[in-house]
């Protein structure tokens, strides 16, 4: 976050989570939360009060969140699943009845006794390393403070009830405030917290509206009716704009929307480099819903269907006919494209079905995906038939995350051979040519990938994850995410090493992390040799328009080059100059910032 110096103009800068530019008045909404000033005993005869009292607003609270849910807009229709994860919230034993039973054994205030049980959840998500997951205790302080506003009789304003064109200005939105946002008069928000990941973030997604979130004091520096200016592609809000900085910031509107028109209207054109090379660009996503928006910017295929979701909305582990419905709508709307379904990516720290795990203290690099694959043989395999039924409604690949070695694929492939066999006796169409792949994302995969190479066929380079264990970072780290270089010389060779060992076997190599997506690795990775590249649909335009102004050869003489510097910033030096014109193009429609993720 930024301001400036002068006292009537400040402008703040923020986490851009929704792209586009708005100019608008501020509705200030109040989302403060509810302060528990005390906590008092009470007697016997007052116990029972305090217990209905917390029953009562539980009730009250549940009717509001159904009410919420039964008018929310269509677009946010594949959300309501947040919703009615709120509702599981208010029925777990951990939030209701521990409640109850405190307010019953310490004869202590409904209020209180709700902070004590909030903590008790609080102090179990601190152990949990994924920064997503650990990010969800959110839904549990949203849940409690609509509870504590119906205990207090304090109500809350409802977005949907808003009548004129504004950007929605508050501390922080729950679900249930983005779900219920009046879409035809509310332009955009901006909020002091949230992050990538949140849900008011998801939400201004899906409904294409500018949102920025983060901006820590917003909200002390706006009042209703305030003149905004929020930029979702920087993060940038200006408030109080002059005339000078309204022209200008309409003006980049119009250059961003005319450029972003013109690659989409050649998205659906191959990405082929000057010489004559076809690059294959595909979609990374993660739910069915996101299928429409891959197609639509242009994607070839699906190189990385993230099966996680199902089995982090709910409290109960997913059925095999649930996970095959979602995996045979993907692979029809894409065909007669591929889609390239990853093995669950997960760990017991984020399974809590029972499984009867115990908590790891560093889950990163514990049990999680194809270790707690193997070790839940029958979550495995449930999500295994699945994925095989899916592949006889289209062109299905299988893939495994986080293979280190060639016996966890020899396991792994011996309980698939098991499920294809199941399957067979019991007369259940499947593809028996799936082509069967492995992530590569662990050092070690790496080393030994000449040999991986003999038992699968194809290859996906996850970046990402290569990166973090590589270089020995945590990028989520504000202390060490500096660090996360994908430019480093050690990525850039390993990355080689894989395409390499491909080649000699003959089979594909694919690459789906954040580098995919990044205008600036283009060039250094069709040198290198990649040529299938997959990322967040809304990066294709921009990926195919780079490529179609590369020469292979060129980036194959460049590599040679690059392959002999030193250091991460050399690299992106070298190649900044390389792309220069280009650059300079996405720089003033503020597209190569566009990529959230890029460090």
């Amino acid at each position: 976050m930024r301001s400036s110096q002068n006292d009537k103009v400040k402008t703040l800068r923020g986490i851009a989570v929704s792209p586009g530019i708005i100019i608008g008045k501020a509705r200030l909404v109040d989302r403060s939360r509810v302060k528990i000033l005390y906590q008092y005993l009470v007697n016997e005869q007052q116990v029972s009060r305090e217990v209905d009292r917390f029953k009562e607003a539980l009730q009250g609270a549940k009717e509001q969140i159904a009410a919420i849910k039964n008018k929310i807009p269509e677009p946010l229709r594949k959300h309501a699943f947040i919703l009615e994860t709120h509702l599981l919230i208010m029925d777990d034993s951990m939030f209701s009845n521990a409640t109850i039973q405190t307010i019953q054994s310490e004869k202590i205030n409904a209020e209180w006794a709700l902070k004590k049980s909030v903590q008790n959840i609080e102090k179990l998500f601190t152990q949990i390393e994924d920064r997503y997951i650990k990010e969800r205790i959110v839904d549990v302080q949203y849940v409690a403070e609509r509870i504590l506003r119906n205990l207090a009789g304090r109500e809350q304003e409802d977005l949907f009830e808003i009548k004129e064109r504004v950007i929605i200005v508050a501390h922080e939105l729950s679900p249930a405030d983005t779900s219920s946002i009046n879409i035809s008069k509310v332009m955009g928000f901006i909020t002091d917290v949230g992050g990538r990941t949140s849900h008011a973030a998801i939400m201004a997604q899906s409904l294409k509206i500018p949102a920025v979130v983060g901006l820590e004091i917003v909200t002390h520096h706006v009042h209703d009716g305030t003149l905004l200016i929020v930029d979702g592609q920087t993060g940038d809000v200006i408030i109080d704009p002059d005339d000078e900085e309204i022209i200008l910031y309409q003006e980049k509107q119009i250059q961003r929307d005319k450029f972003e028109s013109g690659i989409i209207r050649l998205s659906h054109l191959p990405a082929e480099t000057v010489d004559s090379l076809r690059v294959t660009v595909e979609a990374n996503i993660e739910l069915v819903e996101e299928v429409v928006s891959a197609k639509d910017n242009g994607a070839e295929g699906i190189g990385l269907y993230r099966t996680e979701y199902h089995y982090l909305r709910s409290s109960n582990l997913p059925k095999e006919d649930e996970l095959f419905e979602d995996y045979k709508e993907v692979a029809e709307i894409i065909a007669p494209d591929p889609v390239t379904i990853r093995t669950l990516d997960l760990g017991g720290d984020r399974i809590s079905a029972g499984i009867g795990l115990s908590k790891e203290t560093n889950p990163a690099l514990g049990l999680r995906a194809i270790r707690f694959s193997l070790r839940e043989t029958d979550v495995f395999k449930n999500q295994l038939r699945a994925i095989l039924r899916a592949s006889a409604f289209g062109n299905v690949q299988l893939m495994f995350p986080m293979i280190s070695g060639l016996q966890e694929l020899l396991d792994a492939r011996a309980i698939l051979e098991k499920v294809m066999s199941d399957l067979e006796k019991e007369g259940i169409d499947y593809d028996r040519r799936v082509r069967v792949g492995v992530m590569v994302e662990v050092p070690s995969a790496v080393t030994v990938a000449d040999i991986l190479a003999g038992h699968v066929d194809f290859f996906s380079i996850g970046t990402n994850d290569l990166i973090q264990y590589a270089l020995a970072i945590d990028r989520v780290n504000e202390h060490v995410a500096y660090m996360y270089q994908p430019f480093h010389p050690a990525i850039l060779r390993l990355i080689r090493q894989v395409v390499e060992a491909a080649g000699k076997a003959e089979i594909k190599v694919a690459l789906c992390g954040e580098m995919a997506g990044d205008p600036l690795c283009a060039p250094i990775l069709l040198g290198l040799g990649i040529k299938e590249l997959s990322m967040n649909p809304a990066r294709i335009p921009i990926i195919k328009k780079v490529i179609r102004t590369l020469s292979v050869q060129e980036c194959g003489s460049d590599v040679e080059k690059i392959l002999q510097l030193e250091t991460a910033s050399r690299v992106r030096e070298f190649i900044s100059a390389k792309m220069q014109p280009l650059l300079n193009e996405l720089d003033q429609a503020d597209l190569i910032h566009s990529n959230p993720d890029r460090p």
